[in-house]
């Protein structure tokens, strides 16, 4: 198959997993596109076992392309391709080396995150980098509305790295620069109130789609979809609920400064809802207590 003046002569993807309640074997998406597409399509369950350089090499291929793979690539894997492996990351690298780049910008409070292609080594994002390009965070997005913005930027950005590989030249990360952004546990998600209304409504953002900011509430845990921080100054015990001044007859959430407002929220077992629709069937009244949830 030829893309944009490239030959794509395979696609190396996951196996088939169980999914769904049915825990039916269900392709990845990435298959279901190659397939389509007529791809011979490679799903081995460890690029680790000692077969499988010598199955990518014989594929012929100058370069591979790498995106989200899920797996640490060994230095003969990374090399079968004659020109190597190039990756493409959600991040301007050496910043949010890493699994979750997207999610940890939020939640650090970056405005600005991008695109970066580069030449692929033994390390975590640490090989020269080819191409580049920046993309303004949008001041209430979540990671999910980032990511879908930045896909097809980082479409855009594999494929001029591809025309212009000959002319290239990587450059070395600064390695002193580097931020990390491990995998999202869960409890990345936990809201301590004890933080500032800002830096919880990241938290809140970051976590969108996965896996959800939450705070237990009188009623059992509660996940905060979408918030807006109202920073005030402490003016009542963080995690209690209380009436922001000037906010007419909203009840907000106290933190360090100010005011956590969530906007939508999801009840333990229940759907996403309003605030207003959760706190008119919860009944609570101000005071109620909002604390982090332990494991």
């Amino acid at each position: 198959m030829l893309l944009r003046h490239h030959e794509v002569v395979a696609v190396v993807t996951q196996p088939d997993r169980p999914a769904h309640r049915g825990q039916h074997l269900a392709q990845p998406p990435v298959k279901e596109r190659a397939l389509a597409a007529g791809l011979e399509v490679l799903q081995p369950l460890r690029v680790r076992d000692p077969e499988w350089p010598d199955r990518l090499r014989a594929l012929g291929a100058d370069v591979a392309v790498v995106v989200a793979f899920g797996q640490i690539l060994p230095k003969a894997v990374l090399d079968a391709p004659r020109r190597g492996s190039i990756n493409i990351h959600g991040s301007l690298l050496p910043r949010y080396r890493g699994a979750a780049p997207i999610q940890w910008a939020i939640m650090r409070g970056e405005h600005t995150t991008g695109i970066t292609t580069f030449q692929m080594d033994e390390g975590m994002d640490t090989g020269p980098i080819l191409l580049s390009a920046p993309m303004a965070i949008g001041p209430a997005e979540t990671a999910g509305e980032l990511a879908t913005r930045l896909a097809p930027l980082g479409a855009a950005v594999m494929i001029e790295t591809l025309a212009r590989l000959d002319a290239l030249r990587p450059t070395p990360q600064r390695h002193e620069d580097a931020t990390l952004a491990p995998r999202l546990k869960r409890s990345d998600g936990y809201l301590d109130w004890e933080h500032p209304a800002a830096a919880l409504v990241n938290v809140v953002r970051g976590c969108n789609p996965w896996p959800g900011a939450v705070s237990r509430g009188p009623g059992g845990m509660l996940t905060i979809w979408r918030a807006t921080a109202l920073g005030t100054g402490r003016t009542q015990t963080p995690g209690t609920l209380g009436r922001p001044p000037a906010a007419g007859d909203t009840l907000a959430i106290a933190t360090a400064d100010g005011w956590l407002c969530p906007v939508e929220v999801q009840p333990e077992n229940r759907r996403a809802m309003s605030w207003s629709d959760y706190l008119r069937g919860a009944r609570l009244a101000r005071g109620a207590s909002f604390t982090p949830p332990s494991d």
